[in-house]
């Protein structure tokens, strides 16, 4: 929590703040916030927990400022004890000066001798899970790949115990589009990342034949080849098409038995100690209410920063959710360089939704607005605290490569199975990700650990939460919930399931980006 001012009743962030955040709800009559220079500050209304009350007279036009930020402008007078949302606070226009790479933390104090229990693939790269995968190149095999699937699936449960399962990396794309162009490429981008990840111990490739996305593309463009695509460099490319082997139940039965050929070589891994260092991170918030930037979010920040201080990799995502934070964090950029680069992906995301008559502040969503956020600056403000305190070291386009060492940028939309997809596919190997409204989500391969923001939601959805960041309100401290995540991080990713997996959530959210027209 930033320095600030706690009541019993409400929160301020920051001492340049005009509003405070209900901890609780508060009924209207209430002197919530005494200063000793002022007349105490009472509500005119209810004002529900996480949402915003000013603290002064905040005069039409002028500046709502929390976190020490704009997170937009008042659109008519509003008096100290009145209710700060969207009904009198709008977006407005922000002039940020992005600073760029002036205010670069200093490299954190190296932390060595951590390691997780993880796997050790044949080309040296570290694993958390080991999955056999199932992917379709077409919405056109997603029927296919999910057949073949379900008939592994219960061979792995009763043969095969070091097998984590099989997912059916199916999705609703892959045709009618510019072979080569920006849509082709990001789904094989993101195919491609799926078929390469540690996670995954054997891939079999599934198209139909005739679509955009051909699997050949896979192999000639970005490096799928058979000793990525199989488990054991020996065997040869696991890539099907329907229309060749004759039909769909041709495809299923060929491929089944070529996948229990695999099997004995996927189930011979054993866990053994890897450092912390080899561990990549993605951060993702979804279902976010006004205590995502308060407790969640920092504490994963915190996190964040102790992963790199092991010398890992933490993505921070959902660039349409920086949007009014990101001069935050072009002044932690390591160079000019690296800032420009985030600010050219904000631009493009302003064009692309210009394109369609939309713009960005049509994120945050109902719910997020019902949790108390008002506008996208206000979420972004939140949102970037998962990024921690570390220099931002390199941004990176959707579904790329993570190979940079520290807090990386990836380029994804605000939606999270699409924002996650991007993240596994560039690398990561665990996802930490908070919510404040609820949000049940898993994405195999890769195991998924969930956050409240809130106690409330924790005990409510308690079969789907692994932590309750909620404590910082109550008895802990952002660092000491921050610790409790990195232990968390590191036990999952040595193999403990987390709530998604022992309910087996994860097979329907690989969820590709559709970026360009379909034709």
């Amino acid at each position: 929590m930033t320095n600030g001012a706690v009541s019993q009743y409400f929160l301020r962030l920051h001492p340049q703040d005009n509003v405070a955040v209900a901890r609780k709800d508060v009924p209207a009559g209430t002197a919530v916030w005494r200063d000793a220079s002022a007349a105490p500050v009472v509500t005119y209304e209810p004002i529900r927990f996480g949402h915003k009350v000013a603290l002064q007279a905040i005069a039409s036009g002028a500046r709502v400022i929390k976190y020490g930020q704009t997170i937009g402008f008042a659109t008519q007078d509003i008096a100290p004890g009145q209710w700060v949302h969207t009904h009198n606070v709008e977006p407005g226009e922000l002039k940020l000066d992005y600073a760029f790479a002036t205010e670069v933390p200093p490299a954190p104090e190296p932390l060595r001798g951590r390691t997780f229990l993880g796997y050790r693939r044949a080309d040296g790269r570290a694993a958390t899970r080991n999955y056999i995968a199932v992917l379709s190149t077409v919405n056109c095999s997603a029927t296919a790949a999910r057949w073949v699937a379900e008939r592994i699936a219960s061979l792995i449960r009763s043969d095969y115990p070091n097998i984590d399962g099989v997912v059916a990396l199916t999705h609703k794309m892959g045709c009618a589009m510019e072979y080569g162009g920006e849509g082709h490429q990001v789904l094989a981008r993101a195919l491609a990342g799926f078929a390469r990840h540690p996670n995954v111990g054997a891939c079999v490739v599934l198209g139909l034949g005739c679509e955009t996305a051909q699997p050949s593309y896979l192999v000639e463009n970005f490096d799928v080849s058979a000793d990525q695509v199989a488990s054991q460099p020996a065997s040869s490319p696991l890539i099907l098409s329907i229309q060749d082997v004759g039909g769909l139940r041709r495809t299923v039965d060929r491929t089944v038995d070529a996948i229990k050929s695999l099997l004995p070589d996927v189930n011979r891994v054993e866990r053994e100690p890897i450092p912390v260092s080899e561990l990549i991170v993605g951060t993702e918030c979804g279902g976010s209410d006004a205590n995502s930037g308060i407790t969640a979010n920092p504490a994963v920040g915190v996190a964040s920063d102790l992963i790199v201080a092991h010398g890992g990799t933490a993505i921070l995502a959902e660039v349409p959710e920086i949007c009014g934070g990101e001069h935050l964090l072009t002044r932690r950029a390591v160079t000019r360089e690296v800032g420009e680069a985030l600010i050219a992906r904000i631009r493009w995301w302003q064009d692309y939704a210009a394109k369609f008559g939309a713009v960005i502040d049509n994120n945050p969503s109902v719910g997020n607005r019902q949790g108390g956020l008002t506008t996208i600056y206000e979420k972004s403000l939140g949102a970037i605290a998962k990024g921690g305190r570390t220099a931002l070291r390199a941004v990176v386009q959707y579904a790329e490569p993570v190979t940079a060492k520290g807090l990386v940028v990836m380029d994804t939309p605000g939606f999270d199975a699409i924002s996650v997809t991007g993240m596994v596919a560039g690398g990561a190997h665990v996802i930490v990700f908070t919510t404040g409204r609820g949000s049940c989500f898993g994405c195999k391969p890769v195991p998924t650990i969930k956050i409240a923001t809130n106690s409330s939601l924790f005990h409510h959805l308690q079969e789907d939460m692994d932590i309750n960041a909620g404590r910082v309100l109550e008895d802990a401290t952002v660092e000491e919930v921050g610790q409790e995540i990195f232990e968390e991080i590191i036990a999952v990713a040595s193999g403990k399931q987390t709530k998604s997996e022992e309910q087996g959530i994860g097979d329907e959210e690989f969820c590709p980006w559709q970026v360009g027209p379909i034709l």
